[in-house]
């Protein structure tokens, strides 16, 4: 914890830099190394002395540390039939979900020593999707050889991802489950990696939501999370643009104030005993309509990192 606190002491907004440098950067193999970097945080204020106090969101209709949030759960049910429909409310995971894929092959094939050029990298290891929706991340894992757990919380979500799962002799391998993240560590289960990817931003209790998910890995597991940051630009991008300007989601998609800053999730993903290894943002390009892996992580960033220890519940 000690290290961390220092690493945030030190980080600052980056400044303007130019179109060729950040197209440079998007070349390097590793990303961005959470230890050796000197500025991974674009859009957030350089921390106090003291820790920070992250009260996590309280679902009013659920009276124990549960992750669930009721009215969410009931907007993603709402269009749950879509998940399949690359044209549909879920267009931007679709259009998002190689760029995702290529860092989660990039980063677990060094983790878990294979071979990133293998067509399925991750045989005989165990993955778990925590809010899998329809299964769009589930299903390319399973090809690339892992053995996948999809969970969601909305019963709809699943009976589309087992119907689509069917379809594909590989995929059909998935197991599907109607459940929680709790649950499952109730019931002991673990995986050698951990998903949860544009999940955190919509549970009731992030702290739980993310002890739960370091429960649910195996010691030296990794553990994969990909969110929003709660920057102006994030509010800009992902709620005014998207949601009421170019109608990519359903207006009240997200909530500004459920987003969890870069310095947020990695200390709170500390504090359940996993330790964020490196980061990197999702850049979005207009004119070709596709997504690529950048250091600007001021809106949507994912992370990977690991579990040091058995995690205290």
């Amino acid at each position: 914890m000690a290290m961390t606190w220092k690493l945030l002491k030190q980080l600052r907004p980056p400044p303007h830099t130019a179109t060729a440098t950040a197209t440079a950067r998007l070349h390097r193999p590793r990303f961005l190394n959470f230890h050796n970097a000197t500025r991974l945080f674009s859009d957030a204020p350089p921390p106090s002395g003291e820790p920070p106090s992250i009260p996590p969101p309280q679902n009013p209709l659920s009276p124990s540390p549960s992750s669930l949030n009721q009215a969410e759960l009931a907007k993603f049910a709402a269009i749950a039939g879509t998940w399949w429909d690359s044209e549909g409310p879920f267009k931007p995971l679709h259009a998002m979900n190689p760029t995702r894929l290529a860092f989660i092959r990039s980063t677990l094939c060094r983790h878990f020593r294979r071979d990133p050029l293998s067509a399925r990298p991750f045989e005989g290891l165990k993955f778990i999707d925590v809010g899998c929706g329809g299964g769009i991340l589930s299903e390319p894992l399973a090809r690339m050889g892992a053995s996948v757990t999809g969970v969601d919380a909305v019963e709809k979500n699943i009976k589309i991802a087992r119907l689509h799962a069917d379809l594909d002799p590989v995929t059909s391998s998935i197991e599907y489950h109607c459940t929680t993240a709790e649950k499952l560590v109730e019931e002991q289960r673990s995986f050698d990696a951990v998903f949860a990817l544009e999940v955190i931003e919509h549970v009731a209790n992030p702290a739980e939501f993310c002890k739960s998910l370091s429960a649910l890995t195996v010691p030296d597991g990794a553990t994969v999370i990909s969110t929003i940051n709660r920057s102006m630009r994030a509010y800009a991008t992902a709620i005014v643009a998207a949601e009421y300007l170019l109608h990519w989601l359903p207006k009240g998609t997200h909530q500004w104030s459920s987003f969890l800053t870069p310095e947020e999730l990695v200390l709170i993903l500390e504090r359940a005993s996993i330790s964020v290894q490196e980061m990197a943002g999702f850049a979005y390009n207009p004119l070709t309509g596709r997504w690529s892996i950048s250091d600007d992580v001021s809106v949507n960033f994912i992370a990977y990192a690991t579990k040091t220890e058995t995690a205290t519940l």
